[in-house]
């Protein structure tokens, strides 16, 4: 998912650059770029969901090791967090990709607006 992110910011970066400006192309830049953030922040809600469930879950095993400590509560406890800092790490990746995108979105009406002035 972070690749396919990457490189879709990338390549609406380099339409953004280009010195080829069309309205239409922009038009249809602006709607496909909408239904990617959609897309992402359906994904990056998944991804919240599953990173709260596995920061209760590892707070519970935290809460069973201070109430009656045992082999079995330590070994979940390890897992989750395990299991816990990557899904942290790549919430933290989509949220802040979505921020940009939202700031990317901004600068496409921005062009277009300046394209039909042109017009």
């Amino acid at each position: 998912m972070k690749q396919y992110i990457n490189e879709y910011i990338s390549s609406v970066e380099r339409i953004m650059r280009s010195s080829d400006k069309q309205h239409e192309q922009y038009t249809k830049l602006l709607r496909e770029f909408e239904m990617k953030i959609a897309y992402f922040q359906h994904e990056r809600l998944i991804h919240l969901i599953v990173t709260v469930l596995f920061a209760l879950l590892e707070m519970s095993a935290i809460y069973v090791i201070l109430v009656s400590p045992n082999l079995g509560a330590i070994i979940f406890s390890i897992m989750f967090l395990v299991l816990l800092v990557p899904y942290v790490m790549h919430y933290y990746f989509l949220e802040n990709s979505v921020q940009k995108m939202y700031k990317m979105r901004d600068k496409i009406i921005e062009q277009l607006e300046e394209l039909a002035d042109k017009a």
